[in-house]
């Protein structure tokens, strides 16, 4: 390939466009092909560690923004960091002024990727790809795959630049070209190709490639290389906010935070640029290197300036962003497409969307008691309706989950997606039980014009109870990982079906008594029974999520 471009370089003979465009672009699809490839292995490296590093981001400010850029230095998306933000607001763990120093900390994990493609290494790209390849081929255990993943992305980086400066090589003398770069000393002009350019290719770390390349070519003066990576900064905001569409208002402001912030900080430095590329140069470095300080300089002055105005930041995007009711019965709050290439948070996310799930069923459960005893068809068809809710998130978890699992999972993350999709079925059929079988009863009993009695009214009220406190028991055991809790659901068994026994023995005596409706009554009572008991049967299947498997059979 380089030979190839090699070829159009002979400055006595007109230049081969086909060559330089299919150089340049396919230079950066192998450069961005390095980039996924590493930052894909830096993801599965990091795994849920992630999760706990911005659970920590709550103390303060400062370490909010360390937070923001050590994940964005893993996944090299700030979008992505700033949806994983989004989820945090939505669940209530965090307020929006709380989340906004790790959006701004984003951007300064994003100058990692300037840091390392400035580094002069391309001669060895295609070594270094070799090893890294050679490392994950021979490897025998999943961390040295990684290593090996991550070590020949980095040489597909390199490489791809390689590409890209020999295919832009015959453009220096290309007068068109020249003339073009000249107009890039207005920064005003740079910046807004590099806003445009970002906001196509959806990716500031293409635009910082790019840049880097015509820096080492020597083909921009140090202004219009940072010029540009300003408006690259600016650009890929834009994706932030289409990411935002349609989603709840936090993740608009989140979004809008994400814009305002890059915005105001190019607004900033643009008269500033002089200034900046005059502090790098004494700094030192080839030109490439001052371009990836320089970058690195004003993110971070950016995020120490902005980290004292979080409270006024946070009055502008509420203010142009308000809160709006929701037009539809359910909405999804935590699952998003473009987390699946980080599958440990996943399906972190997944199981708080089915967190949401459970607090329905359990509303079912709550309410259909007392609607089939004594309430009114209104009171039975709002506990049918809730169960649309319920068949809808099930349906999204699990078409979300089977994404997560065409992934490249490791066997701790193939199991929990494993019992997370149990779990999900389990509290689906609990919804149906109580939507077919439990209302079905107490429009029956409103037809029949059916009386339990007081006695019998205690009994049941008592299962339910036992039924209700096994639900509730296995959704802390699921969400919290309890296996403490995942244990009593199993040890009520006995109990259950004893108390079980009882109440049927209380029926087939009712059997003889002189009532009205009594063969009608005994068989509303004893399928209230049955249907209740079947629920605790998931509920303890639910629970069972929580447990080891090694140790289930014990439990």
């Amino acid at each position: 390939m380089l030979a190839a471009v090699d070829a159009a370089i002979d400055p006595g003979e007109a230049i081969d466009w086909f060559i330089v465009v299919t150089g340049l672009f396919g230079g950066l699809a192998i450069f961005l092909f390095g980039m996924d490839r590493m930052t894909g292995a830096l993801r599965v490296a990091a795994g849920s560690r992630i999760r706990f590093a911005l659970a920590r981001m709550t103390r303060n400010r400062f370490l909010g923004a360390a937070s923001g850029a050590g994940v964005t230095a893993v996944i090299q998306s700030s979008s992505v960091t700033t949806v994983l933000v989004v989820g945090f607001i939505s669940s209530g763990v965090l307020s929006l002024s709380q989340a906004i120093p790790v959006i701004l900390g984003a951007n300064v994990g994003t100058t990692i990727t300037a840091q390392v493609v400035a580094f002069s290494v391309a001669r060895y790209a295609l070594l270094i790809v070799a090893v890294g390849y050679g490392l994950a081929f021979f490897a025998k255990t999943d961390r040295r795959t990684v290593q090996g993943n991550l070590i020949m992305g980095l040489g597909l980086i390199f490489f791809g630049m390689s590409v890209m400066g020999a295919a832009m090589e015959p453009l220096r003398s290309y007068e068109p070209f020249i003339d073009l770069l000249a107009a890039m000393k207005n920064p005003l002009l740079a910046v807004l190709v590099g806003l445009v350019f970002t906001a196509l290719v959806q990716s500031s770390s293409a635009t910082t490639g790019i840049v880097i390349v015509l820096a080492s070519e020597g083909l921009i003066s140090p202004e219009a290389g940072i010029a540009l990576v300003l408006g690259a900064n600016v650009g890929t905001s834009v994706t932030a906010q289409l990411a935002a569409i349609g989603k709840p208002p936090e993740a608009a402001r989140a979004a809008a935070v994400h814009t305002v912030f890059n915005l105001m900080g190019a607004l900033i430095w643009i008269p500033l640029v002089g200034i900046l590329a005059g502090v790098v140069e004494s700094i030192g470095g080839p030109l490439a290197r001052q371009i990836a300080n320089a970058h690195t300089i004003f993110n971070v002055v950016n995020t120490v300036v902005f980290l004292g105005l979080v409270r006024q930041l946070e009055q502008v995007v509420t203010r142009f962003v308000p809160d709006h009711p929701e037009a539809e019965p359910i909405r999804l709050k935590y699952l998003d497409d473009s987390l699946l290439k980080t599958p440990t948070i996943a399906l972190e996310r997944a199981r708080l969307e089915l967190l949401r799930m459970t607090n329905r069923v359990g509303v079912m459960l709550r309410d259909v008691l007392p609607a089939i005893l004594d309430g009114p068809a209104e009171a039975l068809k709002a506990v049918r309706d809730l169960d649309d809710e319920v068949d809808d998130l099930h349906g999204q978890i699990i078409l979300y989950l089977g994404r997560v699992g065409q992934r490249s999972l490791s066997a701790g993350s193939t199991q929990q997606l494993m019992r997370l999709m149990e779990a999900t079925n389990n509290l689906e059929a609990i919804g149906d039980l109580i939507e077919t079988n439990l209302v079905t009863l107490g429009l029956d009993r409103l037809a029949n014009d059916l009386q339990v009695s007081d006695e019998t009214r205690r009994m049941i009220e008592e299962f339910h109870g036992q039924v209700s406190q096994a639900l509730d028991l296995a959704i802390a055991a699921l969400v919290q990982a309890n296996e403490e809790d995942a244990r009593q659901v199993g040890a009520m068994k006995d109990d259950v079906d004893a108390k079980a026994q009882v109440i049927a023995e209380h029926y087939a005596a009712r059997l003889t008594a002189d009532e009205a409706n009594r063969i009608e009554l005994y068989r509303f009572e004893t399928d209230v029974i049955a249907n209740l008991r079947r629920i605790f049967y998931f509920a303890k299947r639910t629970a069972r999520v929580a447990i080891p498997v090694e140790d289930q059979a014990t439990s």
